[in-house]
């Protein structure tokens, strides 16, 4: 079917939301009800035409999808050339017939606004697709397992939400006035392959997915003079999946902090009897790989979490900045996604116990609480 016509397409579009939607609903119901299960037969659904049509959709809608990978191909040279549907048809066939590879990675570096450069990676319009159709796939299922306390690239969370459960956790009668801020070296450029995929296997059987995600995370990048560097470590740079493996990875840190004593899991009746014993509550607030850990105890309690974290982070193969990983006194401020809420505004609301709003300061001021009680 050729779908050079705009309102062919959108139909067509519509019809494949509709089932893409059926299914991963369906998907994220099963993973709820059994948090063992296992996937099988997953990949069928990747090379699904309504996926690769969506996820085509949401590719071709990017801001970058006007730039182009290695092979010098763009979301609008295929529509003006080849068609949507043939090479949507191509892309299909290859991934069933097992010829489709994962291209390298084109990297540049582009200007930080701080001074220096970064790194940006762009992966091929092709893989663009195969990568964000495995995430149509797989994020409903880790979505039923990632706990409330991360926030970052997740449906119908935002880092407002992460900032307001921030404010919430210092305010009274709450008062978790110690806080870990922390910071982890080169996250997306150093998570473990084969701790990774091992988190993916906790929920993924099928081999073929398995393969296809092994698969962009080895693709390895190619620089602005042509030379191959490969890749041993981290999410695909610029991919659409490295969002979600970033998340999955990092669930360990969530779930070994929901599993701590005077964790979220703990009881009011359970956190008072540890504060009498001296014992610290403990709450995470996590934003992709920007996180605080907040404690509601004493500066040395804090500076114990930060060792256990260090050990739970070596898991995959992450390290934190000693340099850039804090503990601060609520009282002192505090940096987190660039918001910022004054102490006196803060403290108003909470004494008046109306909802608190954040006042975006910018990035060089902190937001500072009331005063707590220890």
């Amino acid at each position: 079917m050729s779908m050079v016509n705009t309102d062919e397409l959108e139909a067509a579009l519509f019809t494949a939301q509709q089932r893409v939607l059926k299914i991963q609903t369906k998907l994220h119901g099963w993973a709820l009800r059994d948090r063992d299960q296992r996937f099988r037969d997953v990949f069928n659904l990747v090379a699904d035409p309504a996926f690769l049509l969506v996820a085509w959709d949401r590719v071709a809608g990017n801001t970058g999808a006007r730039t182009a990978g290695v092979d010098g191909r763009t979301a609008v040279s295929v529509a003006d050339g080849i068609g949507v549907d043939v090479f949507l048809a191509d892309l299909r066939a290859a991934l069933r017939d097992g010829t489709f590879r994962a291209l390298p990675v084109r990297q540049r570096m582009i200007p930080k606004p701080s001074g220096g450069k970064r790194r940006l990676g762009i992966p091929t319009i092709a893989d663009r697709v195969v990568q964000a159709s495995v995430k149509l796939v797989l994020e409903p299922i880790f979505e039923a397992d990632f706990l409330p306390c991360s926030y970052g690239f997740r449906p119908n969370r935002r880092a407002h939400d992460a900032v307001a459960e921030v404010r919430y956790l210092a305010s009274r009668p709450r008062c978790y006035q110690w806080v870990l801020e922390g910071d982890i070296k080169a996250c997306f450029d150093e998570i473990d392959h084969t701790a990774l995929l091992g988190l993916v296997r906790r929920r993924v059987k099928d081999k073929r997915v398995i393969a296809l995600v092994r698969a962009f995370l080895k693709a390895g990048l190619m620089d602005e003079a042509r030379a191959f560097e490969e890749t041993t470590a981290g999410t695909p740079q610029g991919g659409v999946l490295s969002p979600l493996l970033a998340n999955i990875a990092l669930s360990v840190l969530d779930e070994h902090i929901a599993a701590h004593p005077g964790g979220p899991r703990a009881s009011k009746d359970q956190r008072h009897r540890r504060r009498r014993h001296g014992l610290p509550s403990v709450r995470l607030v996590r934003y992709a790989d920007d996180w605080c850990l907040m404690a509601k105890g004493t500066q040395h309690d804090a500076a114990m979490l930060r060792e256990e974290i260090a050990v739970v982070l070596a898991t995959i193969g992450l390290r934190l900045s000693p340099d850039k990983t804090l503990i601060t006194h609520i009282d002192e401020g505090l940096d987190f996604l660039g918001w910022c809420c004054p102490s006196l505004i803060l403290r108003m609301l909470s004494s008046l116990m109306l909802p608190m709003i954040g006042y975006e300061i910018g990035p060089a001021r902190r937001f500072r609480a009331g005063p707590c009680s220890s």
